[in-house]
């Protein structure tokens, strides 16, 4: 089967599949369109609605001045007077619109394969970075097919409609080339130009973000691509996006076969998506429907089939995939040429290791505790002997772990971590050879009196804030703080206002409602899950009750001499800070990581034992993991506040995970870092 065949055959389940997730978001779908239909321009929440227009005005996409007059003619809701500023993008373009977009384009080519002596065309790509061209995986299906094409750049018509002479290049599979079939989006290396520069000095390539804010539903999209493998067309915004999916976007917009592995574009000419299908219409068996409405046969022609909206593969789920891949050296540096916003810098990525598929983790049965191993209520102690008798692997947890089985968690740090080993290079660890103290249980019980309301069963975004905060007015006083630095950490409009009132409106939220959306929206953690961390570290820093009684009960479980190799994770983070306080003088080194620590903000650090940012003399090193993702570790990097010698790293964890302990673990960089030291 030649390349094209396979193509073909490939896309045929693309579109199976778009038509399968539509008539599965069809209910979504309606309530979109009943609420446009009731005068709602962007029928979409609150957080993506203030992400949107922050990122608006963060990058002057509209005129300051025409957000004024938007917004002050009447008293609005935060979430109105995010519309009104949407409005304002959506139908006043400035005149660099068109040049903008005209500059977009240019980074756009044509795919053609060799195929026994003709040249057929089989679809679209664009540049990502100064060499690599994003394609749809079903178009280059893998390096033997790429090594088959060539690209066309400017293949279009000239201002006078005269048809203007291509630049071929060449592709380089051999160089890169990284494809999923599931995501359908394939990377490859483009050969340099006759003048010897990489195609993006000559042509331009598009910057992918990875942030929030770049589209919400409603707002218009723009293609730019080679339907059926013409010269370069472009549908400029007579569509809108319809419904966003975890890892696909579906959009109406006029595209034809051909138009698969186009760049998608917001009105700011950012890359919301990659195309990759048409969705047809289907019977209620699935089955493709002709524009006549009888069923469409492969004979009749794709021009025969009823589409009914389009799908593009969200540029996020890309740039995640992409970010959790074992690479290689000259991947990881060609994959940074992609830019900051991409998330995709070397200390983000994957270091090289062994490839995928044989990326697994040992299945390891802890042994019996030998005599004189004793597991205290507080936690569980490692076996004699672990790591040569003198070096010693603690791993200490955050909150919320109140009621769970401490062996149980043991050997989920431990799986975490030793898939970060194996992805290394390092050996495995034994659960049983971990030291794993245990306050879960002591905290909550400390904690009761500190709780407002009872453990919340449900709670909206909005009512997340007060809802859990700390009873305790001193207590309730640094977790405002600590809210509201983070907040500030992260842009929130000025003085901690929402964009409208910004300009003048009423203070419709409360501050802390209103600082915890901002932060929901701008991570991939709900607003629960944040007021919830922060609220524990407010109660644990403020109350010398609860702080003692978290610290007595580590220190339960805690080595007494040799060094210690010390992870911990969220809370844990300022509970091992303090901890190094009341060390046995027998630990003469502490080796230190910390993932997903809120320590970089100063109404944090500030409260600890120690006195502020200051390394504790027993930390001879300190390893920092954080996700720009990850809400609770907004004040990261440390190294910023903290002590030389401190080394962040930074790592993009799954979407879905982003404070998972486990998931930090699972990078190889971080792994490493651990197992080193336990290797001496």
């Amino acid at each position: 089967m030649g390349t094209a065949d396979r193509s073909r055959e490939e896309l045929r389940r693309h579109i199976a599949a778009a038509a399968g997730r539509y008539r599965e978001t069809s209910d979504e779908r309606q309530a979109v369109e009943r609420q446009q239909d009731a005068g709602v321009p962007f029928p979409d929440s609150e957080e993506h609605l203030a992400a949107r227009a922050a990122r608006l005005l963060d990058r002057q996409a509209v005129p300051a001045a025409l957000v004024v007059e938007a917004v002050r003619a009447e008293p609005l809701a935060p979430p109105a007077a995010y519309e009104r500023i949407l409005g304002v993008s959506k139908e006043l373009q400035a005149w660099s619109f068109l040049p903008r977009g005209a500059r977009a384009a240019r980074t756009v080519a044509r795919i053609s394969v060799r195929d026994g002596g003709r040249e057929l065309p089989l679809g679209t790509g664009f540049l990502v970075s100064p060499s690599l061209l994003m394609t749809n995986h079903h178009v280059l299906t893998d390096a033997d097919a790429a090594r088959q094409c060539f690209v066309e750049f400017d293949a279009q018509v000239t201002v006078d409609n005269a048809p203007q002479a291509p630049t071929r290049l060449e592709l380089d599979p051999d160089g890169f080339f990284l494809a999923d079939q599931r995501l359908d989006f394939a990377l490859v290396l483009l050969a340099p130009g006759p003048d010897g520069r990489p195609p993006g000095e000559t042509f331009g390539w598009n910057r992918l973000s990875a942030q929030p804010g770049k589209l919400v539903i409603g707002e218009p999209v723009n293609v730019v691509g080679h339907p059926m493998g013409r010269l370069k067309e472009i549908a400029v915004r007579d569509n809108m996006l319809q419904v966003r999916l975890d890892d696909f976007l579906h959009y109406k917009t006029d595209t034809e076969p051909g138009n698969s592995g186009s760049p998608v574009y917001n009105d700011q000419w950012e890359v919301v998506a990659l195309h990759h299908s048409g969705v047809p219409r289907t019977d209620d068996q699935g089955r493709t429907l002709r524009a006549d409405g009888q069923l469409w046969e492969p004979g009749d022609g794709d021009d025969a089939i009823d589409w009914v909206s389009n799908e593009g593969v969200r540029v996020s789920s890309i740039l995640s995939h992409l970010a959790a891949l074992p690479l290689t050296d000259r991947q990881r540096e060609l994959l940074a040429g992609m830019g900051p916003e991409s998330g995709l810098l070397p200390e983000a990525l994957a270091a090289p290791t062994v490839p995928p598929a044989a990326v697994t983790v040992p299945a390891v049965t802890p042994a019996p505790a030998p005599e004189g191993a004793v597991t205290r209520a507080a936690g569980l102690r490692a076996r004699d002997g672990a790591f040569g008798g003198d070096r010693h692997l603690v791993f200490l947890h955050g909150r919320s772990q109140e009621g769970k089985d401490p062996e149980k968690l043991r050997r989920e740090w431990t799986a975490g971590l030793n898939q970060g080993l194996v992805r290394a290079g390092l050996p495995p660890v034994d659960p049983a050879d971990v030291w794993f103290p245990f306050y879960g249980d002591r905290l909550a019980q400390a904690l009761a009196p500190q709780e407002a309301v009872p453990r919340l069963a449900e709670s909206t975004v909005l009512a997340a804030a007060e809802a859990v905060a700390p009873a305790a007015p001193g207590a309730h006083a640094v977790y405002g703080d600590i809210v509201g630095e983070a907040a500030a950490k992260w842009d929130i409009p000025r003085e901690g206002l929402p964009v409208a009132e910004r300009i003048g409106l009423p203070d419709v939220v409360g501050a802390l409602q209103r600082q915890l959306s901002w932060l929901a929206a701008r991570s991939d953690l709900d607003a629960l899950t944040i007021s919830l961390v922060f609220r524990d570290v407010a109660a644990y820093l403020e109350d010398r009750r609860i702080r003692d009684d978290v610290l007595d009960c580590v220190l339960q479980t805690m080595p007494d001499a040799g060094e210690v190799v010390l992870v911990s994770h969220s809370l844990g983070t300022v509970v091992g800070m303090d901890l190094t306080t009341r060390l046995s003088p027998g630990v003469r080194a502490l080796h230190l990581t910390t993932a997903g620590s809120p320590l970089g903000l100063d109404s944090v650090y500030s409260r600890l034992l120690i006195g502020g940012a200051k390394r504790p003399d027993k930390v001879v090193d300190w390893l920092n993991a954080w996700c720009p993702t990850d809400a609770v570790a907004i004040g990261c990097p440390l190294a910023d506040d903290w002590a030389d010698g401190l080394v962040d790293i930074a790592v993009l964890n799954a979407r879905d995970r982003a404070h998972s302990i486990v998931e930090y673990l699972s990078h190889a960089e971080v792994a490493s870092g651990i197992g080193k030291h336990l290797l001496g």
